[in-house]
């Protein structure tokens, strides 16, 4: 990942060179502590909070920041503790917890006020040789030219966050079954299914395609519990936010490339819903798992 210093995200700039310069990170002008100090700026919000997956995704080019080129991410696992304000800065603070002859351990936190947003620890490896399966792709999943865009199912509203999720963010999310972000149609099935990629070409930096997949694995994997009670994400009162998220590559993958991206949830309980994703890319290598659980309240 490249190490120059990110001055800030122009409000109107290309989604796809805004993350490539969100996932930047500074260096603080050297300061220290007993972490290693980044800084990193937001995406501009419609509601000013800073979305999961950036933060997720920050955190993890903090740690990677610190690691030796050789060792790729595997696993992260992290806990979302405050929302974030997207109008400032975030600082990023790592620490070495062990770097052995295979694995390192990193833990980072994400501050805003002096106090944690984020809390995550991530693992790399050295890459090895070894067993090998694999669940396999889904069949008779339509191609990503077949469904509609975001854009296509939003771009004519009149509405922040519609023309935000439609023109301004990074990637473009295809829903497989009909999308919930205005109803529900059909079976209420505790599954959901998009394909996606960013909006244009990313360098061929495998960090950074590593960390732009964390950004987008927490866009839509809360779908499946909502689309099982039949809730739209204009569900008047409903309030939703990720608790925690956990998240393993198994294999390399370009995120500028379509990825299918497909989820279920086993449990919705004590106003918590648990989902599971896989993500696949199109020559059906299954490059990544996903976890993660989120608070849904709705009114009684």
């Amino acid at each position: 990942m490249t190490k120059t210093a990110n001055t800030g995200i122009p409000q109107k700039q290309d989604p796809t060179k805004a993350l490539i310069e969100l996932l930047n990170l500074s260096e603080a002008d050297g300061a220290q502590t007993d972490e290693e100090i980044f800084v990193g700026v937001s995406l501009p919000q419609p509601r000013s909070r800073v979305f999961g997956g950036q933060v997720l995704a920050q955190a993890l080019a903090a740690a990677i920041r610190t690691v030796e080129d050789n060792r790729p991410v595997h696993s992260m696992h992290g806990y979302f503790l405050r929302p974030g304000d997207a109008d400032r800065p975030i600082t990023f603070g790592v620490q070495r917890l062990r770097d052995g002859r295979s694995f390192s351990a990193r833990r980072a936190h994400a501050y805003q006020d002096g106090v944690p947003i984020l809390s995550m620890i991530a693992s790399f490896q050295v890459p090895d040789d070894g067993i090998n399966h694999q669940d396999p792709m889904p069949e008779g999943v339509p191609d990503p030219e077949e469904v509609p865009s975001t854009a296509d199912l939003l771009g004519g509203l009149d509405h922040p966050v519609a023309q935000h999720w439609a023109y301004e963010r990074p990637f473009d999310v295809r829903h497989i079954e009909s999308s919930i972000y205005l109803k529900v149609d059909g079976e209420r099935t505790a599954h959901n299914a998009v394909w996606m990629k960013t909006l244009g070409p990313l360098p061929d930096d495998p960090d950074l395609h590593r960390a732009a997949l964390a950004y987008a694995s927490d866009y839509t994997l809360l779908e499946p519990v909502l689309r099982r009670h039949g809730l739209s994400w204009i569900t008047e009162g409903m309030s939703v936010a990720s608790l925690d998220h956990a998240m393993w590559w198994h294999r390399p993958a370009r995120v500028d490339e379509w990825l299918l991206y497909v989820q279920d949830s086993p449990n919705a309980s004590g106003s918590r819903g648990l989902a599971f994703g896989r993500i696949f890319n199109q020559a059906g290598h299954l490059v990544a798992s996903v976890a993660q659980e989120g608070m849904v309240r709705i009114p009684k």
